[in-house]
């Protein structure tokens, strides 16, 4: 109890002191955010890989409503809280070649949105998930206002207008899911239980799946995201697809199949549709983009569609798929936007026409780069693969058609990506890439630790799979036999 809550808190205590720190804020963000991986580190050597639920909190918070301070981990979660903890300290480390107009606050944010985060991934209650939902949304909300780039302020009013559009319908779900339980209160356990007709358990799963839709992002509620990525400061788009897409996916996970199996029953259908279209839209998209962020942005769309198409294909091997998946996504995307960070940082451009020959010139970045580009890609041996390969295996089962045409992903992903790669590295140097120099310090220091993630849960992804393995077959189970009852 006390070591979940610690987990939990030490971010937004962090990002208090941090706030006051001035021009240490950067060092003092960092050890909070090292503190905060070992601690995961050690909840998770000491967590059992069973369906049950571990480190339990359940405190009164709002009595009067039936709302308590409830949250706990299982397997579904203790991935996406590694996930989190893992990537902050490597998204800071990675800003320390830049200086940020009050950064007291920039890294501040950082671990304030790690705080949400957390809330979101290890809530069991739902107005608590709530919180934590709308407190993830804050932070990068400010980091992408005062800190993007050029036109800042209306995308990223789009992409507010978007979330807080989904987070109203999520809530409203809520609320009615409160008042349909004789215990009057938001546990997640009494949602479980709660017996709705078809007709109910329709209108939910578009209030839920709208709010997750647009987070992951899925087509068609996904036009604010290239925007946002490519606008947003660096870190802000790590933020953002590293580990903020994966509240949507972790929402389905959790609220979403278990609370109205019915729903996803009726509907589920329909969103394996909008998942596959914008597989190949994005993919399609990418192919024209002439700026890397914004490839990278659409690659990210396609590769959350596969995800979304394995969890409500409603299998075990889809679901696995989905959870290891998100790990490798989120260490992977992070890792090519940050390589993106630095050839900017270098030429002033992310145009792929305007650069070439970089490998002559910075042979360790090269490397590097074509690591991650591969792990992206699903290379066998690296980390994206066994998801991926899991996640086709789950559409294949669900529809040889959909899993097809799902494929697509990694056949287009692996075009539009290395050809970016050869355009951008190889080749003869130009004006602006013949002076430009090789990674040193930190960014030896992120890359070399994503590169090495890449490769050991590519080659061996065991400990990850067992992990997540009981709670998943337990949450099928779950929803099965309510679909039984229901049906």
């Amino acid at each position: 109890m006390e070591q979940l809550l610690l987990l939990i808190f030490l971010p937004l205590a962090g990002a208090i002191i941090t706030a006051f720190a001035g021009k240490s804020a950067k060092i003092v963000s960092t050890v909070f955010s090292v503190v905060s991986l070992v601690l995961a580190l050690v909840i998770a050597c000491n967590f059992i890989p069973n369906a049950s639920t571990q480190f339990e909190v359940n405190l009164p918070w709002i009595a009067d409503l039936g709302i308590n301070f409830h949250a706990g981990i299982d397997g579904i979660s203790m991935l996406v809280v590694l996930l989190t903890n893992l990537l902050v300290p490597i998204i800071i480390l990675s800003s320390y070649k830049h200086e940020y107009k009050n950064p007291a606050a920039f890294y501040a944010l950082i671990l304030f949105m790690q705080c949400g985060l957390l809330l979101v991934f290890t809530a069991l209650d739902a107005f608590l998930f709530y919180i934590g939902w709308e407190a993830a949304l804050i932070p990068i909300y400010f980091i992408c206002a005062i800190w993007g780039g050029k036109d800042r302020i209306r995308i990223n009013m789009k992409f507010f207008v978007y979330t807080i559009a989904g987070s109203l319908f999520m809530l409203m779900g809520i609320i009615y899911l409160y008042l349909q339980n004789p215990a009057h209160n938001f546990d997640i356990q009494a949602f479980y239980a709660l017996n709705l007709d078809g007709a109910q358990q329709g209108w939910i799963f578009w209030a839920f799946f709208i709010a997750f839709a647009i987070k992951m992002p899925i087509f068609p509620f996904h036009t604010w995201q290239p925007d946002t990525y490519t606008a947003a400061p660096t870190q802000g788009t790590m933020l953002l697809s590293g580990i903020m897409l994966k509240m949507g996916i972790y929402g389905v996970i959790r609220w979403l199949l278990p609370i109205v199996p019915a729903g996803v029953h009726d509907w589920g259908q329909v969103a394996i549709v909008l998942s596959i279209i914008g597989i190949v839209y994005a993919s399609v998209i990418a192919f024209t983009q002439k700026d890397a962020k914004r490839l990278v942005a659409y690659s990210s769309i396609a590769h959350v569609g596969l995800i979304s198409a394995g969890i409500f294909a409603f299998n075990q091997q889809g679901m696995q798929g989905a959870m290891v998946q998100m790990l490798s996504h989120g260490i992977n995307v992070v890792g090519l936007f940050f390589v993106l960070d630095i050839i900017f940082s270098r030429v002033k451009t992310n145009k792929i026409e305007e650069l070439g020959g970089i490998a002559k010139v910075a042979p360790q970045l090269a490397i590097t780069f074509l690591i991650i580009v591969l792990g992206t890609v699903a290379l066998p041996g690296t980390n994206g693969f066994i998801g991926e390969f899991l996640l086709l295996m789950g559409v294949y089962n669900y529809g040889i058609w959909a899993a097809a045409i799902a494929g697509l992903t990694i056949i287009f992903g692996a075009v539009y990506m290395l050809r970016m790669y050869q355009n951008v590295m190889l080749g003869e140097t130009n004006s602006l890439t013949i002076t430009f120099t090789d990674i040193k310090g930190t960014e030896k220091l992120v890359l070399y630790s994503i590169c090495a993630l890449i490769i050991v849960l590519g080659v061996y992804p065991k400990p990850i799979l067992h992990l997540t393995e009981a709670s998943v077959q337990h949450l099928l189970e779950q929803v099965n036999q309510k679909l039984n009852t229901v049906n």
